[in-house]
C-alpha cells in the first residue's frame, strides 16, 4: 500500500494517522503539487494505491483503511457532522491560502474572501460549542478536526486562543501517539 502526499496536509495526516492507528503497513511517498497533478486525476493529495485500488480523496482513503481493519468509519451522524464541519473549515482556509499565495489577494481586498474568512470564524465558533470525547479512542470526526486545527495553527491561518473548548480538545491529542508521530516539522 502506497500513500502519496505532503507532510503538512491535514488530509494526508489523517490518512497517515488511520494507517498507523490500524497498524497497516504502508509506504509514504512525499509528493509536491506538480507530481500530484500528474499522479492523480484530482491533481491533489492524498492518493492511495493498493494493488488495483486507487483512491483520490482522504474520506474514501480513511474509510478504506478502517474497513480493511474491520473498524467503523464515522458510525454516528454527529461524528459525520463534526468531520464535515472540520472539512468546511479546511477547504475554506485552503481556498483563502492559495488565492493569497498565487494571486496575492487577501480577505481585506476581496468581498468573496472576506465572506470565506467569516465562514471559517463562524465554523470554528460552532465547533467550539460541541461536546468532545477527550479520551482515546478518538473517532474520525475528532481526528479530522484535530488535524485541521493543528494545520490552521501551524500555517497561522486562524487562532483558537479565544476558543477554550477547542484548545482543551486539541491538547488531548498531544497524548495520542499517531497524532504526535505525524506532526509536521517544516513548512
Amino acid at each position: 500500500m502506497k500513500l502519496y502526499g505532503s507532510y503538512t496536509s491535514p488530509y494526508v495526516r489523517h490518512c497517515r494517522i488511520a494507517l498507523i492507528d490500524t497498524h497497516t503497513p504502508f509506504e509514504f511517498i512525499e509528493t509536491d503539487a506538480q507530481a500530484s497533478a500528474q499522479l492523480s486525476p484530482t491533481k491533489r493529495v492524498p492518493l492511495l494505491v493498493d494493488g488495483d485500488i486507487q483512491l483520490t480523496d482522504s474520506s474514501s482513503i480513511v474509510r478504506y483503511i478502517r474497513e480493511q481493519a474491520e473498524q467503523r468509519f464515522l458510525p454516528k451522524v454527529s461524528d459525520l457532522e463534526m468531520f464535515n464541519l472540520a472539512n468546511t473549515v479546511m477547504d475554506t482556509c485552503a481556498n483563502i491560502f492559495f488565492i493569497n499565495k498565487y494571486d496575492g489577494i487577501t480577505p481585506e481586498q476581496s468581498a468573496y474572501l472576506a465572506r470565506q474568512q467569516s465562514r471559517v470564524d463562524s465554523s470554528l465558533d460552532a465547533l467550539n460549542q460541541l461536546s468532545f470525547n477527550h479520551q482515546q479512542p478518538f473517532h474520525d470526526g475528532e481526528i479530522r478536526l484535530a488535524c485541521v486545527l493543528a494545520w490552521g495553527i501551524f500555517r497561522e491561518r486562524f487562532s483558537i486562543d479565544s476558543r477554550e473548548n477547542l484548545q482543551n480538545f486539541l491538547s488531548q491529542f498531544e497524548h495520542y501517539l499517531p497524532f504526535t508521530q505525524t506532526r509536521p516539522t517544516s513548512v
